[in-house]
């Protein structure tokens, strides 16, 4: 019975993702289409984001979000940063900008673009889409396109780990983000979240219960290798997993 109303569960939720993703992308559309701001078309993407995440994950799949440390973030309009966020399912992609005080800047690959509706509307949006397979191409765009979002007031948001990672384990941690944090000066915010247990990676079923999202206190880039940087945000990221979630490193 319980993969049964997990099953159920979860074609309930893709059923309502793939209904809702529609008008809200067509929004969007037709708001770059007569020329409305970059800032509302994020903020109609916010609220899909959270319309799915927050209470459908709630209402449709019983999945609870307990947030910690928001009043860790930095403050001020124009105040930068880099988030750095644990990588185990959609699930933190999804929610990320619907408890963030500042609009994001998602680094992603942009085979993404591709994908009806969803891909068409962040491509309208201030995001940063990169050809992975052209490495330092890619991140000279994310400096450069990165600073401009900073300077903007938007927060840069990345997976270091690159991919979804199961629950329990660790991916590699790249140093692209924390690069990009000592060339444009930005404190680093590190994240970790729980969601594999909940959302697994790569999966359709999804299971009822809770989800932490912990968030770290700012760690100052100015004067740091960026190599020892990622060091000490890939510590505290795994350090604060095994605390949250200590069955799944048992």
């Amino acid at each position: 019975m319980t993969i049964f109303w997990s099953f159920l569960r979860s074609s309930l939720h893709m059923l309502w993702m793939g209904v809702t993703v529609v008008p809200y992308a067509l929004l969007i559309i037709l708001c770059a289409a007569v020329g409305v701001g970059s800032a509302k078309r994020y903020r109609i993407a916010s609220a899909w984001l959270g319309l799915v995440s927050l209470h459908a994950g709630r209402v449709i799949l019983g999945i609870e979000t307990r947030i910690t440390g928001l009043e860790n973030l930095p403050q001020g309009e124009k105040t930068p940063a880099v988030l750095l966020v644990k990588h185990q399912s959609a699930f933190e992609a999804f929610l990320m900008p619907a408890i963030m005080p500042h609009p994001l800047a998602y680094v992603f690959k942009k085979e993404l673009l591709y994908v009806p509706f969803f891909g068409w509307a962040i491509g309208l949006l201030d995001m940063i889409h990169i050809d992975r397979s052209l490495r330092t191409q890619a991140f000279k765009k994310v400096v450069a396109q990165g600073k401009e979002r900073l300077e903007q007031g938007s927060w840069i948001i990345m997976f270091p780990e690159g991919t979804r990672v199961p629950r329990g384990q660790k991916g590699v941690y790249e140093s692209s983000g924390t690069r990009l944090a000592v060339q444009t000066g930005a404190p680093v915010v590190p994240i970790a979240v729980t969601s594999g247990a909940c959302w697994p990676a790569k999966a359709f079923l999804k299971y009822p219960g809770v989800v932490h999202v912990s968030i770290g206190k700012p760690i100052p880039s100015e004067g740091r290798h960026h190599r020892e940087l990622m060091q000490e945000v890939e510590a505290w990221i795994e350090a604060e997993m095994h605390r949250l979630d200590p069955d799944a490193y048992a």
